[in-house]
């Protein structure tokens, strides 16, 4: 017996009659963590507490919520089990692992390997089959330090307040702007946060993660602070008018790339990231072991073919397709 899955906007397990991540409603999915692009509005679905908390104030509406801690694991089907784990990407980001006949499945949805303030530290389950995001999937994407790049942009923030202008640093308002405040408490900077920055923070607190000080955005108050807002692609626009003295920073993995700059409209770009790096990606497969490896978004087919020259089974889902996986190959030594 083998393992099916297609992929369309989300992953479709037939044996285990559910999609994971499915970006469109389904009448039942698995949801790995809280960000947009891995949520539709499902009639039924399966999360970490955390990621149905956050459901809740992203995405009101009635459905039906199975809501399954971590390391518990219950019949998906007849014939089919889900355990989550960990993924260490934000708070309550999961790894989901399905249990049947054809062996294990381990679905990562975003993660990192690397230790987050804001998020759970990531699992690393064995399993036969492995479907994992490799959003940085080429060698040039290893990150420097998390320190070194949070010392620049402390940094960057005191030398903008010291010449009268507020420092403003982009960061997606769920998951990268809790990571940065936390690594602001050191510097004791004041902090305002864009108003969906500033609602989901509090969620965090709710799971017991503690914050500097910080407030909402107030532009006859603003001198002197840190503000943490969206990009500017996130229709922010109407808040940096409010701030006519200004330097902005991109805090985002993507700053390793040449011109991330002028890409992102800012004064200058950080590359901290709450995904995995390259070598997170090689670290990860070489501690699951699995028999088979298939890859999603960002560079699946570069790190597939990484994989595979390194001697693992490993192919690329980009395409909408059926897929029968056989896992009769021994395990790689």
């Amino acid at each position: 017996m083998t393992w099916q899955v297609k992929f369309r906007k989300g992953l479709w397990v037939p044996l285990a009659d559910c999609w994971l991540d499915a970006q469109f409603s389904t009448p039942r999915a698995v949801v790995s963590h809280a960000h947009s692009d891995h949520v539709g509005r499902h009639k039924e679905l399966i999360c970490s507490p955390p990621t149905a908390r956050l459901l809740r104030a992203r995405l009101p509406g009635r459905r039906i919520e199975h809501v399954l801690p971590y390391g518990q694991t219950e019949a998906l089907t007849a014939e089919v089990a889900i355990t989550l784990h960990p993924a260490g990407h934000i708070l309550g980001s999961s790894l989901i692992e399905l249990r049947g006949a054809p062996g294990t499945l381990l679905y990562t949805g975003d993660f990192k390997l690397r230790s987050s303030l804001a998020a759970e530290t990531c699992a690393t389950p064995r399993a036969d089959l492995l479907i994992m995001e490799t959003t940085f999937g080429l060698p040039k994407y290893v990150f420097p330090a998390d320190a070194e790049v949070i010392g620049k942009i402390v940094a960057f923030c005191r030398e903008a307040v010291a010449e009268g202008r507020v420092p403003v640093l982009f960061c997606y308002s769920l998951g990268k702007t809790q990571e940065v405040l936390r690594a602001l408490q050191p510097a004791g900077l004041p902090v305002m946060l864009h108003d969906s920055a500033l609602r989901l923070t509090r969620i965090y607190e709710q799971f017991g993660y503690i914050f500097p000080p910080y407030r909402d955005f107030d532009a006859n108050t603003v001198g002197g602070h840190v503000v943490i807002c969206p990009p500017p692609q996130q229709k922010n626009n109407g808040l940096l008018r409010h701030i006519p003295a200004r330097r902005t920073a991109m805090i985002s993995g993507w700053a390793l790339d040449s011109g991330a700059t002028y890409r992102y409209r800012c004064d200058a770009a950080f590359p901290l990231s709450d995904h995995a790096d390259f070598n997170d990606l090689i670290q990860f497969v070489e501690k699951v072991q699995p028999r088979q490896v298939l890859t999603l978004h960002g560079f699946a087919r570069e790190f597939a073919r990484t994989l595979r020259e390194r001697g693992w089974d490993a192919w690329a889902l980009g395409q909408e397709n059926q897929l029968d996986l056989a896992l009769g190959a021994p395990a790689r030594n």
